[in-house]
């Protein structure tokens, strides 16, 4: 079971921190930890920051380094075995950093304990989306069509415990209703299944649909979060029908447990000085879709926490396993 208490602690210990650390971070290149392979969104990311980095951070390096595999679980082991000097960070993802312990019976770290919440920099939302033979045209329309045929819808996913695939079951649980997942290797594989009608309908990122839903093939329904987004002018956000509803993919800047609290928060506001560029977030947003956060390391550990509660019930209850 995840143990609030440590978490809480290391919060309690960042906001005892002076408000600027007198450090010298960074004095020698960083190592930036990439929990999936080049040319991925996360990836966009990372490289997107680290070519500002040196224009706050003493004209140093930010050294991207992809480590993939098992859902971002070999780069949060390899992260979490590191010195908690700041000289080794990682771009974090929802699998690596929160839930990857229910998802994984192996996993060799816990990523509740294992790693020091520094700055939430992105949000990227996500899309409800159907094959054009689908007549519905909104979520209610959806909801209204698949409660009349139980099981009788698909949906596609990147994979078992993907954002992807956690996104839909979320929304299956809070409407009431049942279809039948199909995961893919990939985002793109579970695209190209939902355009050529092997599904009816599918939950990927904004920025992973957005190509085909412009070419009309495939419809957007829906925004995760709460306004939608401006990529998708006039597509409602699932919370017009579903109130509260709010889920997004996530990144920000993680270390291994155990960091001076000063040293944390002179992290936190180089990265944040960086995500705050407008050019910073004119990339994020025409690449992905993305939208910056940002925030107090407090703020971050308060966020992995809902995420963390928000996928435990939904987990247990489905018997996601990603193995």
């Amino acid at each position: 079971m995840f143990k609030r208490r440590h978490l809480i602690a290391a919060s309690g210990a960042l906001l005892a921190a002076p408000a600027v650390a007198q450090s010298p971070w960074p004095d020698r290149p960083i190592r930036l930890i990439v929990p999936f392979g080049a040319g991925g969104a996360i990836d966009t990311l990372s490289r997107t920051v680290a070519a500002r980095f040196g224009e706050h951070a003493n004209g140093q390096t930010l050294v991207v380094e992809n480590r993939p595999g098992a859902g971002g679980t070999i780069a949060g082991a390899f992260t979490a075995q590191q010195r908690p000097d700041g000289l080794t960070l990682m771009m974090s993802d929802v699998g690596a950093n929160a839930i990857g312990r229910l998802l994984y019976n192996s996993l060799p770290y816990d990523p509740m304990t294992a790693f020091t919440p520094i700055i939430h920099l992105v949000n990227l939302p996500g899309v409800l989306m159907a094959h054009p033979s689908v007549t519905a045209t909104t979520a209610q329309e959806v909801i209204t069509a698949a409660a009349a045929r139980p099981d009788g819808f698909t949906f596609s996913s990147a994979g078992n415990g993907n954002g992807s695939h956690l996104f839909m079951e979320l929304f299956l649980k809070r409407a009431g209703l049942k279809m039948v997942h199909v995961p893919y290797r990939s985002g793109a594989e579970m695209v190209t299944a939902l355009i050529r009608g092997d599904a009816q309908f599918g939950f990927p990122t904004v920025s992973s649909g957005l190509n085909m839903i412009r070419e009309g093939r495939a419809k957007a329904i829906a925004i995760s979060t709460p306004g939608g987004t401006p990529a998708l002018p006039g597509i409602p956000a699932l919370s017009d029908t579903l109130p509260g509803f709010n889920t997004a993919v996530w990144h920000g800047i993680m270390g291994p447990a155990g960091m001076d609290g000063g040293l944390v928060l002179r992290i936190n506001e180089v990265f944040g000085r960086i995500a705050a560029m407008p050019e910073v977030k004119e990339q994020v947003f025409r690449a992905q879709a993305g939208t910056i956060v940002g925030g107090t390391p407090e703020d971050f550990a308060a966020h992995i926490r809902r995420e963390y509660d928000t996928w435990l019930p939904i987990i247990r209850e489905g018997n996601i396993r990603a193995e």
